[in-house]
């Protein structure tokens, strides 16, 4: 199958790795990158002689030389990239989040229920092994139905959202869509439940501070000193993450917390931390029913089922996998299907647009102080308060 590429950015291209990995019939074919010399350069030293390159995503689609597209730009550039890709037809896997504003939101959701364009979203924790397990333990009715949730995500490399591009908020959006996204998901995908109502808080307590704006690590006094600096990093990633995280200008909440209501009344409490080091990382949830309680975490691989009415627990011990946990060889197999067969999407643009909501509601929450409503009916409202702009 011929890949056809829309920003051909790191994560998109570990995506196509694990898809040549699974097909390596699959070939990129064509790309659309404002840094197309670099990357051509890149490709014919991989000796990738073959990928043609184009200024414009329409002059790519109406090429008639790919099977499917990948979108992997900045945020911000999401929507209106997978709008451009739906009206093709050609099967699109598009990066998360779907959306970075409530206006991009609507036009992605009016556009795709015009078009009804197969598409993968890149939501590899819905998919993995873990979440299966936690899944089908659920649906047995061994707990009980979920009638509370508890959820957290200590991020252990919180410092690329403040030192990398990523600090900025205009590009991603905060970092309820940026991390919490996956994390809603998954636990959408677990409950079956429709969310209605979100409230959420954020606080910016560590990565802030007065050094001047634009201040990268290698010309600060401090850089022997800091415990952020990427003096200290001894993964390749110096140049990656080259900017102070305690300038004036470092953007993004350092943590963040929402309660989300359910259709059937009840609750999810999420938490994300992002300056949380070493053994204090963790992601995963509790899902209490009133027979009993599961709970798992991604970083140990494990998951535990308690029983309240009986001395019993069971531990299930999973390996936990690379690459979001292994979820990523799944999505890639689902867009191999997809490409090859019409396979429908294990991870859906309604789902996307769900958890994207989810998120920019948090935020607008966590400026307002209201609680929101989930139910879209609530477009006017947000569009006449210049919400997330």
């Amino acid at each position: 199958m011929r890949l056809g590429v829309i920003g051909y950015g790191h994560r998109i291209s570990h995506m196509i790795g694990e898809i040549i990995k699974q097909d390596p019939s699959c070939n990129v074919a064509a790309i659309v990158d404002v840094r197309k010399d670099v990357i051509g350069e890149e490709q014919l030293r991989d000796g990738r002689d073959t990928v043609q390159y184009y200024t414009e995503p329409e002059e790519m689609l109406e090429s008639g030389q790919i099977d499917g597209v990948l979108i992997g730009t900045r945020c911000s550039l999401h929507t209106s990239m997978a709008l451009k890709v739906m009206k093709s037809g050609l099967p699109l896997f598009l990066e998360k989040p779907v959306a970075t504003t409530a206006r991009d939101l609507y036009r992605l959701k009016a556009g795709y229920e015009q078009a009804k364009a197969g598409v993968i979203v890149s939501f590899p924790l819905r998919l993995t092994s873990l979440v299966e397990l936690v899944k089908d333990i659920v649906d047995s009715g061994k707990i009980g139905t979920v009638e509370h949730i508890q959820a957290v995500n200590n991020v252990p490399y919180g410092s690329v959202y403040f030192q990398s591009w990523y600090r900025d908020e205009n590009e991603t959006g905060g970092l309820f869509l940026q991390k919490a996204t996956h994390d809603f998901d998954y636990i959408n995908a677990i409950v079956k439940q429709q969310p209605k109502v979100v409230s959420a808080m954020i606080s910016k307590q560590i990565f802030k501070g007065s050094k001047t704006a634009g201040l990268r690590c290698v010309d600060c006094g401090e850089n022997r000193t800091c415990p952020e600096s990427t003096a200290f990093r001894t993964d390749g990633m110096k140049e990656a993450w080259p900017f102070c995280c305690f300038a004036e200008d470092t953007g993004n909440e350092d943590s963040g917390s929402a309660l989300v209501r359910y259709e059937s009344g009840m609750h999810l409490s999420y938490s994300q931390n992002f300056f949380a080091r070493r053994g204090a990382q963790a992601r995963g949830a509790r899902f209490l029913g009133y027979k009993g309680t599961v709970e798992f975490d991604f970083y140990t691989g494990i998951v535990k089922v308690y029983m309240h009415h009986t001395p019993r627990i069971e531990t299930y011990e999973l390996f936990a996998g690379d690459n979001h946990f292994g979820g990523d060889a799944a999505l890639a197999r689902n867009f191999i299907e997809m490409m090859q067969s019409g396979a429908p999407s294990l991870s859906t643009l309604d789902d996307g647009l769900t958890s994207a909501f989810m998120c920019l509601a948090a935020k607008y929450s966590s400026e307002t102080g209201a609680f929101q409503s989930l139910e879209w009916s609530n477009k006017l409202e947000m569009t006449e308060l210049n919400y997330c702009q």
